[in-house]
């Protein structure tokens, strides 16, 4: 056989993979039709559950708190923990909810770009955390809103979460055989379908509130103004390029003399940002004389009004958050300083669920290090205060986007709190039970990583 029967014969396998998942997706989504002509009483006679949520239907349009039927959160607690204890571990557990779901449909792939086993203990720990609180209502609703936000960059779709739902519960079906009762899995399917409607709600009715941060953001920060400031700059030199090609060497002086009389303004501009930055730190200028004397004390006085009036007023988020910060009385909080260093990227990834992962990751890693209280609602207040001053158009509609973010990330930092300390002695005992010769390799994998 040629080479080119070779590669024909494989696209056509490739081929009939792509038409069998878009058969699957079809079929997924003529039942989710089929099963939507139930009634309301059925389909809560059927599951037990109370509500809009149901085993058959997937929700997309709402996302309300899901109150379960009478022993129906029970039923699939139950089920979980023997699913669990009959795996060889929780590494084997998740390693088998992502085999059945992935050879289901392995077009899903695609859409995971983390390690096999990280996703795989990725999908324990989501399931643990929602099936932990299914007796919790308003706690369930916060988590699973919680990992909507970390799944903006993902599209969900109804005939996708019909696949992941009936993956996973036919693997439980084959695991479990008759500990697995109705029961269990309607409320299975139910809170499966809960879970991906609420997704999919999360992604398109908050994306409004995306557009309104990245626009207050560029205010904010002054991004649009730079932008403007470089185009008007560019076209200014491309004129003075020109006249100084038509004009006479007279005009070429007059030229330079003007280019210096702008860098030494420039240079005064530069001074006079430094102090105010050293104003807004908490700095200010030290006297030659001592503070008993009342002369001495006058001469401060006059020199830190004199301060204050030639002070320029904060333009820029940075600015505005450390001035907001020393007034509402949080200078001393160094770990804010942390945050702020860190804020930009979490705000410009805020749709790519890995990156924003990654800045909370780095981001509780130096705070950990900060010996004290961390009281993160105090983050928020500066935050917001800040943004007031900053973007003129701001209204009702962005104090509510700008905290739906905030209580996110804050959620996913609390979640890391604590655990930097635990994981650096573990990852100092590993590292103690090596060789030099594994160690060398571990050198090299992480070099050529990151």
């Amino acid at each position: 056989m040629s080479i080119e029967e070779e590669d024909v014969q494989e696209l056509a396998g490739e081929a009939e993979v792509m038409e069998g998942e878009e058969a699957l997706e079809e079929e997924a989504l003529e039942g989710e039709q089929d099963e939507t002509q139930a009634t309301p009483e059925e389909e809560q006679q059927t599951s037990g559950t109370q509500g809009t949520y149901s085993a058959k239907v997937v929700n997309d349009q709402i996302f309300e708190e899901l109150v379960l039927g009478p022993g129906i959160a029970e039923e699939v607690q139950n089920v979980w923990r023997t699913f669990i204890s009959s795996a060889e571990s929780r590494e084997a557990a998740g390693e088998a909810i992502y085999a059945a779901l992935f050879d289901a449909a392995p077009s899903l792939q695609s859409l995971f770009k983390t390690p096999r086993a990280i996703m795989a203990m990725r999908f324990m720990n989501g399931l643990n955390q929602i099936i932990s609180s299914l007796s919790d209502p308003k706690g369930l609703k916060v988590i699973v809103e919680t990992l909507g936000f970390q799944h903006l960059d993902l599209e969900v779709t109804i005939p996708r979460v019909i696949i992941f739902r009936d993956a996973i519960v036919d693997l439980l079906a084959v695991e479990m055989g008759a500990r697995f009762t109705p029961k269990a899995r309607d409320g299975w399917a139910t809170f499966l379908n809960y879970v991906g409607g609420a997704y999919i709600y999360v992604r398109v009715k908050f994306a409004e509130r995306l557009k309104i941060i990245a626009s207050s953001w560029a205010q904010a920060t002054k991004k649009v103004g730079d932008e403007t400031e470089v185009v008007e700059l560019e076209a200014k030199d491309g004129e003075e390029g020109q006249g100084a090609e038509e004009g006479a060497s007279g005009a070429v002086d007059e030229a330079g003399a003007g280019q210096a009389a702008d860098r030494s303004a420039e240079a005064a501009q530069v001074e006079k940002k430094k102090k105010s930055k050293s104003w807004f730190g908490g700095s200010s200028k030290k006297t030659s004389g001592g503070m008993g004397a009342q002369g001495a004390g006058e001469s401060s006085g006059s020199e830190d009004k004199s301060d204050f009036r030639n002070t320029s007023v904060p333009t820029t988020y940075d600015e505005m958050f450390m001035f907001n910060s020393a007034v509402m009385g949080f200078g001393s909080h160094t770990w804010m300083q942390e945050v702020l260093a860190s804020f930009d990227a979490i705000v410009l990834n805020v749709s790519n669920s890995y990156r924003l992962q990654e800045e909370c990751d780095v981001l509780s890693l130096r705070m950990a290090k900060y010996k004290g209280n961390i009281n993160l609602p105090e983050y928020r207040a500066v935050m917001l205060a800040s943004l007031r001053s900053l973007c003129k158009d701001w209204g009702s509609q962005h104090e509510v986007s700008w905290s739906w973010l905030w209580e996110n990330v804050e959620r996913m930092l609390k979640a890391l709190m604590g655990k930097p300390a635990v994981l650096e002695r573990a990852l100092a005992k590993l590292y103690s039970s090596l060789d030099e010769a594994a160690l060398m390799v571990i050198r090299k994998e992480v070099y050529q990583k990151f």
